[in-house]
Parts: C-alpha cells; structure tokens; sequence
C-alpha cells in the first residue's frame, strides 16, 4: 500500500473526513498514478468523468438526512438524444414552462453534438454549500 493511500485511510479511521471523501481522494490518486505512468508529463489528456455526484446532509432539529446520488453521463448522454425526438409543439410548451418557472434553457438548443463539449465543461463542476442546518456538494467523479 503506498504512502498517500495510507494517510486518506488514517483520515477516515479518525473521522477526519467522510468516506465519500475518502473514496474521492483515493480515485483522484489512482488518476493521478495512471496518468502518472504513462509518460510523466504536464500535457497528459483529462479523465472524462463518468458521474455528476450529488451529496446532500440536512442536519434539522433531531433528524439528519442524507442524499448520495450518482448520476451517470451516460444517462445525461441518452437525454440529449432523446430530446431530439420531441416534437416542435411540445418543445415550444417545453420552454415556454421552463421560462416561466426561472430556467433559460432552450431545448431546441441543445443537440447532440454539442453534448460532448457540455460533458467537457461539467468535468470542471464543483459545488461545495455549508450552511448552519447542513451541506450540498455537486461534483464530477
């Protein structure tokens, strides 16, 4: 077991971080020694993600929640195609609710190719809120 494995597992063992965050750091280091291996230098390509993660704890008078959820690109993939099958009138009505309810979204213009830029731009997310009742992370793993 190399070193830096070691100390995220000692982290966890005293409740220094979560294992959400321990499965993170863990991933982020086999990304970085299989990027590592091929050929050591700064140009090396991006992972793709394969997950947008939603981590959610609500921590309300007694009770605490909890939400994991682990959205594949893939499903985000199919969407973008299957939109494209909507017909004209129901994508008008579509948009015109969209707008009403605060999203700028124009589903006419999202097609297919250019998911893969959308994808690309995702990669970057990350959201971290803390509030006094709880905390939301969303990100790309």
């Amino acid at each position: 077991m190399n070193e830096n494995r070691k100390q995220v597992l000692e982290m966890l063992a005293t409740g220094k971080i979560t294992a959400d965050e321990a499965e993170r750091l863990i991933a982020a280091l086999e990304n970085d020694a299989a990027a590592g291996s091929l050929d050591g230098s700064e140009n090396r390509p991006k992972v793709k993600p394969k997950y947008i993660r939603v981590l959610m704890e609500d921590n309300k008078a007694d009770k605490m929640a909890k939400v994991n959820i682990r959205i594949p690109m893939q499903l985000l993939r199919a969407g973008v195609r299957l939109a494209a099958l909507i017909p004209d009138v129901a994508r008008a009505q579509l948009n015109t609710h969209l707008r009403e309810n605060g999203v700028a979204v124009d589903v006419n213009a999202i097609k297919p190719e250019n998911l893969e830029e959308i994808v690309d731009q995702l990669s970057e997310l990350t959201v971290d809120m803390d509030a006094k009742d709880g905390k939301v992370r969303v990100f790309c793993e």
